[in-house]
């Protein structure tokens, strides 16, 4: 751990100062709690049963809380003392960088309570569900995925999460280097090479590798029960889609490898220019961005905007989307469709390690972070919807939509 030496440090910017980078991840990972009982409680609104599509246990009594009140209670549990360790450091530090540097204890026992806040039994959350989600993190961290009857989705859903968690990831793995090297504070100014240069550049890639593997053990289920009936299936095909999937997950690397060799001291020992690696690396990002975002929209979204024109101009549905919608106004897929571009593109940019050396960019990178929470809060809407619409071919006519709720609540104001 850091004796706290200001002088040992590199200029703390006044970002780092207000929010120094264990905070930074605490903050961001409480942020994606409360987002997903967000998702749980208005997709329940429009009666989308998700508990029902991830296979997670459900209420044996009707007295038992909803589970998107369970996970605001989780959230509420965690946000308290994150608040309370966050006031305690400002009004011990007073922004003094030796301060910040010497008291960088508050924020890393707020990191083991959270860590404690995911195993440890507590009282409000049901012992199946944690076992639940203890066993799912413990499957996909190895690239593992369900049975479509055993909860696949939800496999899916969260190794997807963790992909918007990269670089949170990769901040997490610094600021603990940080604490326990004797020459820097994990509360001073973040040093991007702590631990070298393979570190973070790896664990960065760690969700992309999951999804992949997990694209991969798809395509040999797929392969393996068309051999068993002697022919292809008509609803899952010979598995190609799966494999297109697992590329789209492999273009993320050689942005994170690219970035990594420009941030090399000598990037010219690769036998490249810093011209030439910045241009290959832009056009790793432009294929990444352009992937993903076609994968969102085409894909995960069942929408036609990028299919042949007589899908995309049929009369039965609106210009782009799909016949069979769960939410009522159109205007709600194509704003999703905008944000999920601009996102896209920015998120691509902020894999890249080598942009972290400018210290004024540190607010700007923890705003990204962010953001990237919130296009995959977003996201999630869309997945699950189109998951329930290829369950239940759109809702009954007597289904409350979102749209309903809103102008509901219109006229309740």
């Amino acid at each position: 751990m850091s004796d706290g030496d200001p002088a040992a440090e590199p200029e703390l910017d006044s970002f780092s100062r207000v929010l120094p980078l264990p905070y930074r991840v605490a903050l961001i990972i409480v942020m994606g709690i409360w987002a997903w009982g967000l998702n749980l409680h208005y997709l329940s609104l429009i009666k989308i049963d998700v508990p029902s599509l991830i296979r997670y246990p459900g209420r044996s009594s009707p007295h038992h809380p909803p589970h998107h009140l369970s996970c605001y209670r989780v959230a509420t549990f965690l946000s308290i003392p994150l608040a309370l360790s966050l006031l305690l450091f400002w009004a011990i530090t007073r922004g003094n960088p030796q301060d910040i540097a010497g008291w960088e204890i508050l924020p890393n026992l707020y990191l083991l309570v959270l860590v404690i806040g995911f195993v440890a039994p507590i009282p409000f959350v049901s012992r199946n569900g944690r076992s639940r989600t203890l066993a799912t993190l413990k499957r996909i961290s190895i690239g593992g995925i369900a049975e479509a009857q055993d909860g696949k989705f939800g496999d899916i859903l969260l190794a997807d999460a963790l992909t918007s968690y990269a670089k949170v990831l990769g901040d997490l793995f610094i600021s603990l280097c940080m604490f326990f090297s004797s020459k820097h504070s994990s509360t001073g100014s973040p040093n991007r090479s702590c631990g070298g240069a393979f570190w973070v550049p790896f664990i960065i890639s760690i969700p992309s590798l999951i999804r992949l593997r997990q694209c991969l053990i798809e395509y040999r289920r797929v392969q393996r029960a068309n051999r068993q009936t002697g022919q292809i299936s008509p609803a899952t095909g010979w598995g190609g889609v799966h494999l297109a999937n697992a590329l789209k997950y492999s273009t993320a690397f050689p942005v994170i490898i690219l970035s990594a060799l420009q941030r090399s001291p000598e990037p010219s020992k690769y036998g490249m220019s810093e011209v030439t690696l910045f241009r290959l690396w832009l056009l790793a990002v432009v294929v990444n961005s352009g992937y993903s975002f076609f994968w969102d929209v085409a894909r995960d979204w069942d929408l036609t905007l990028f299919s042949n024109s007589r899908e995309r101009n049929n009369p039965e549905h609106p210009w782009g989307l799909r016949r069979y919608r769960w939410f009522h106004a159109k205007e709600f897929y194509y704003a999703a469709i905008v944000v999920d571009g601009m996102l896209r593109c920015t998120w691509s940019i902020k894999l890249s390690p080598h942009l972290d050396h400018f210290n004024d960019l540190e607010g700007g990178i923890f705003v990204m972070e962010a953001l990237e929470v919130i296009r995959r809060w977003m996201w999630i809407f869309f997945r699950v919807e189109c998951e329930w619409v290829r369950n239940h071919r759109g809702p009954a006519p007597d289904d409350i939509l979102l749209g309903d709720i809103s102008n509901k609540y219109d006229e309740d104001d």
